[in-house]
């Protein structure tokens, strides 16, 4: 057992929640198709590794800022699975009553603070909970995920900076599928790897084969601990695929078929699935029963969802203005 690895629970509550992230993913884009809902959609299969294995390192009470292509992430750290549909259906009873959609969710109760469409946004807001957690001398860490053109924007390097400076407990999760948005990361990208720009900041960088649960569980775990000990922060960046376009619709034509089959081949979820019942861990009807108890949830928070009435036009204004004095 390498450093740090995960015990057999451990293992199957990352599978636990890779399986669900993968089946939210495939249900998702099949209710967009058949017309069930209408609505932006950034797939991230292929990715359900990295937010999986996160997840079982991190509190409730820890802060979780992502992107728009960050369902899996919120998913992984607790966000109810009727909450969200609710809400990417723009309904009453989503996490932000309607008005936040797949693309703006938060959860504060399970620590999903923000979901931000600004590339870069997540960095400077995580150091700003991170910052108020050290002042309140709260054992809370805050956790930014980005992809890697976000890595190219300017509060990025002013995000690593501030918390080095400030030793802030933020760790900085860069999911690497290798394409912003449409170009390349070779095209983009000066850096041969983003993990290197570390130590211009003087805080560890690492870089971690994003679809092997074992070898994020180790730089995770480390991470966390360096952070909850006051000895800063830490820059992973987690190598990665994603299986489809930028977003629902774009057929990802600019993705040399070779690459996405490659990247296809090594599909995370499968690997993982098959280590499991190799190392004895689960077997076959185990798993099996986990997929199906996802699938039947799904069912149900998809027809919550779309019985749960639209706001009505008093929510336009609630939440945006304080109480007159």
């Amino acid at each position: 057992m390498i450093p740090n690895s995960p015990d057999g629970p451990t293992q199957l509550e990352i599978f636990r929640k890779m399986a669900l992230l993968k089946a939210n993913d495939e249900r998702s884009r099949k209710v967009i198709t058949t017309g069930r809902l209408i609505m932006p959609y950034y797939s991230y299969r292929g990715q359900e590794a990295i937010p999986a294995t996160l997840a079982v390192n991190l509190k409730d009470t820890d802060y979780l800022c992502t992107i728009y292509r960050g369902i899996h992430d919120m998913l992984a750290k607790g966000l109810p699975l009727k909450d969200l549909w609710a809400e990417i259906a723009g309904r009453v009873d989503g996490t932000c009553k309607g008005k936040g959609g797949p693309m703006h969710l938060t959860d504060v109760k399970h620590g999903v603070m923000v979901t931000t469409g600004l590339v870069g946004a997540s960095m400077p807001i995580a150091n700003g909970l991170a910052w108020a957690s050290q002042l309140r001398g709260e054992d809370r860490v805050a956790v930014a995920t980005f992809g890697d053109g976000a890595s190219n924007i300017g509060a990025f390097h002013e995000a690593l900076n501030l918390a080095a400076v400030w030793k802030l407990p933020t760790i900085f999760v860069c999911q690497n599928n290798l394409y912003g948005e449409h170009t390349a990361y070779a095209k983009a990208t000066g850096a041969a790897q983003i993990a290197d720009r570390g130590a211009a900041y003087g805080i560890p960088g690492v870089r971690v084969d994003g679809n092997d649960p074992i070898a994020l569980y180790a730089a995770f775990s480390q991470a966390v601990a360096r952070a909850r000990a006051g000895e800063g922060p830490t820059l992973i960046e987690a190598v990665t695929f994603r299986f489809h376009g930028h977003v629902f619709g774009d057929k990802g034509g600019y993705i040399p078929k070779e690459e996405l089959e490659a990247a296809i081949a090594n599909d995370p979820y499968p690997r993982f699935r098959a280590k499991l019942i190799a190392d004895g861990i689960a077997t076959e009807e185990e798993l099996a029963a986990i997929e199906a108890a996802h699938e039947a949830a799904l069912d149900e928070a998809v027809d919550y969802a779309l019985a749960s009435p639209f706001p009505g036009i008093e929510e336009l204004t609630s939440d945006v203005y304080g109480a007159a004095a």
